[in-house]
């Protein structure tokens, strides 16, 4: 495995064993941790620390570490910052009020431009909320941000430890949930009245086989040309638009 190296450390992270501490001592925002495998001693505590905060504690190895700062002293212990606070379901709602819900699902977005898209054409929809997990995904971190054009400041933005069980809690407050994925009915024969949600999946595996049983509808997109699939932030646009249009029909 490679990594690429860089010449200047990253503008998101916070190295060093005591900073770090202190960072998460403030209640500072912070997306997740990378700690280098095999340490032991302050870097456990850390881990601990972190663990509590509901932060995200990641092994990572000492090259890795190294790319990532410039191979500036880290001491085993990196922060990456976060662009952005993570909202609540409860926000989704309060945000929507007396209209049927809007929200996006992303199951599994790995890259952050792609995160940041999304929340982009959401937040540019009318959608309530977004909602991603906690591991296996890119999260509020500055690219993603900043590849949001400001959006992230309107959007909640809803971090959840199991995507599966939150689609069930949310299926009980009335939302039905479209997957987009190959072989499902037209977008455009869809109807998507009420509370909606949207399933998008990750750039290489889509919906997530789990995640798609518990949707209600599985909606498809033409590809009339060569390539196999549209990138995750396109296909979210398309479908919350078609969303808007039905909606303002009706209204």
């Amino acid at each position: 495995m490679s990594f690429e190296r860089r010449d200047e450390p990253r503008e998101d992270i916070i190295i060093g064993r005591n900073a770090v501490m202190e960072l998460l001592r403030s209640g500072g925002r912070v997306e997740c941790v990378h700690l280098q495998k095999g340490l032991t001693g302050t870097v456990t505590k850390i881990a601990a620390m972190a663990r509590d905060l509901g932060i995200v504690v990641k092994e990572s190895s000492g090259v890795k570490l190294d790319n990532m700062c410039a191979h500036a002293n880290h001491q085993g212990v990196i922060a990456i910052t976060a662009g952005a606070n993570y909202s609540e379901i409860e926000d989704i709602f309060t945000k929507a009020g007396d209209n049927p819900v809007l929200l996006v699902v992303a199951d599994g977005i790995e890259d952050p431009h792609n995160l940041g898209a999304i929340i982009r054409s959401a937040e540019a929809a009318g959608a309530h909320g977004l909602i991603i997990p906690k591991r296996r995904s890119a999260g509020l971190t500055f690219a993603a941000a900043k590849a949001s054009a400001g959006a992230v400041s309107y959007l909640p933005v809803v971090r959840v430890a199991n995507i599966a069980s939150a689609l069930d809690a949310l299926k009980e407050r009335g939302v039905w949930f479209y997957a987009a994925d190959m072989d499902g009915k037209s977008w455009c024969k869809t109807d998507f009245s009420g509370h909606v949600g949207l399933v998008v999946g990750s750039e290489g595996k889509g919906v997530g086989r789990l995640v798609k049983e518990k949707c209600d509808f599985i909606v498809s997109l033409p590809m009339l040309g060569k390539v196999g699939s549209l990138n995750a932030s396109v296909a979210a646009g398309v479908l919350l638009y078609e969303v808007v249009r039905q909606r303002m029909a009706k209204g």
